[in-house]
């Protein structure tokens, strides 16, 4: 953690939520307050000298991105920035289509703005990506059409810090226009060759809130989806906050030369988490690539946890992490991302590790983190399966889960799968949305078998759906 960061937790592992403000950025802050608070479109002095630093600012955005400096225009927010590239992009190739392709773990800036493109008329096509999270670049070409206006792919997931493989998708997107979101990596790693448009925002940098940016290529068709403005080459309306940017770029050069340096060492402290939490922790699964990932963020789930009391018992030990998990979510829906990976939903943590991150820290984590999960799994009885009874079981055992939620499902799943032979069915009723993907997963950890889903009425059940799991062992 930088020094002289003061946050209300001892220790800090959320950085892909938002980082803490850089001191660079700080003083950079400080500075333009008082030497860019003036209008950088006015010609008297001070507001010239506005100019000044914005123009500074500009330019080493674009240098860090690889760009034009009059490429680049700053925006309000990351999610603004993909907003406005989205909605930009496709009005500006409406002749072409309107057709618009992105990857099926996308963040919710580009689904949510898909939706309203379907609302107005257009065709999205989500192209699935594998169990790591990762798309297939041959079947992101794939779903590209005559018509097709654009085409999304981030460059590293923000759930599970899966990188995509943005160039080899680029080179199968022919002359459509690719819009990446460098959210996660911008400043941590090289911009990926081949796109058209770029996103980023600069408090996942540790740059201040408030500022995004969005960089359009010379040659690119865009036309803005909101009324005219002169400011920000005509891409994004409204004062631009001159002070905030300012800091905003002198942070991102200073976190992008860090990152030499630091990303080895949190790539090997990510390792340990990985490798350890599966030997720490029983029933537990790491998701996200092993291999083409983030070098500080690692995602891994555990059966039987609710995530946002876990979360609560880590925050009390003074750890500050976050979850995909539907229970920790406003929306009370599993999320997206690990829906589409078709891992499991439920009790999900992720780590991400800040610039400085101690080791002992993450050591203290991995020591705590066993207990923590074992006095979250005791209250609910859990008891290894017990030998198939001798005697055949003829009719499946139903399980009513309706008006619970995951992962109460499975937990009842796990607590009674014991009572039909091997070879026996178990019918789980349950109305909760996780279920559908939480069972399946739970079958694939505990080496049993999914059989499907089917009505709940042909098991009694009023509503939700039966999902069919037979004992293998």
């Amino acid at each position: 953690m930088h020094p002289g960061v003061s946050l209300n937790v001892s220790v800090y592992f959320d950085v892909a939520s938002t980082a803490p403000l850089h001191p660079v950025a700080r003083q950079a802050l400080t500075a333009a307050l008082d030497e860019g608070w003036a209008d950088p479109a006015r010609l008297y002095r001070s507001g010239r000298q506005a100019r000044m630093l914005l123009d500074a600012a500009r330019e080493t955005v674009a240098g860090v991105l690889g760009c034009r400096a009059d490429e680049i225009s700053f925006t309000t927010s990351g999610t603004q920035a993909v907003q406005l590239g989205v909605l930009g992009a496709l009005h500006g190739n409406r002749r072409r289509g309107r057709h618009l392709v992105h990857s099926a773990v996308e963040h919710s800036s580009v689904l949510h703005t898909a939706e309203r493109h379907l609302d107005g008329g257009g065709e999205v096509t989500p192209v699935p990506v594998d169990r790591y999270g990762r798309v297939d670049p041959a079947a992101f070409a794939a779903a590209l059409r005559p018509d097709t206006a654009l085409a999304v792919l981030q460059s590293a997931n923000h759930e599970v810090g899966t990188v995509q493989p943005v160039a080899e998708a680029a080179a199968g997107c022919g002359d459509v226009p690719l819009l990446v979101d460098a959210a996660q990596s911008a400043g941590r790693a090289d911009v990926p060759a081949g796109w058209s448009l770029l996103t980023a925002s600069a408090h996942k940098w540790g740059g201040p809130a408030g500022v995004g940016v969005l960089a359009v290529r010379k040659g690119v068709r865009y036309a803005s989806p909101l009324p005219a403005d002169e400011r920000e080459g005509g891409r994004v309306p409204g004062y631009v906050n001159v002070p905030a940017v300012v800091a905003a770029a002198a942070s991102l050069r200073a976190v992008r030369a860090e990152a030499e340096r630091e990303n080895a060492r949190l790539h090997e402290l990510v390792e340990r988490i990985r490798a350890r939490v599966p030997r720490l922790v029983p029933e537990v699964e790491v998701v996200g690539d092993p291999v083409h990932r983030l070098p500080h963020l690692v995602t891994f789930s555990c059966l039987y946890v609710d995530g946002e009391v876990l979360l609560g018992e880590l925050d009390r030990a003074g750890f500050a992490v976050s979850s995909g998990s539907s229970c920790t979510s406003s929306t009370l829906t599993p999320s997206h991302v690990l829906a589409a990976m078709g891992v499991l939903t439920e009790g999900n943590v992720r780590v991400s590790l800040p610039f400085g991150a101690a080791e002992a820290d993450v050591e203290r984590f991995l020591a705590v983190l066993p207990e923590l999960v074992a006095g979250v799994r005791a209250p609910l009885g859990l008891e290894p399966v017990p030998p198939a009874p001798e005697a055949p079981v003829s009719n499946a055992l139903v399980l009513d889960a309706l008006g619970k939620r995951c992962p109460l499902p499975v937990i009842e799943l796990a607590k009674r799968i014991g009572e039909v032979p091997v070879g026996g069915t178990v019918v789980v009723l349950a109305d909760d949305e996780a279920a559908r993907l939480d069972v399946p997963a739970w079958c694939g950890m505990r080496g049993q078998e999914y059989l499907g889903e089917a009505p709940a009425a042909g098991y009694g059940g009023d509503r939700g759906a039966a999902y069919l799991v037979r004992r293998v062992s």
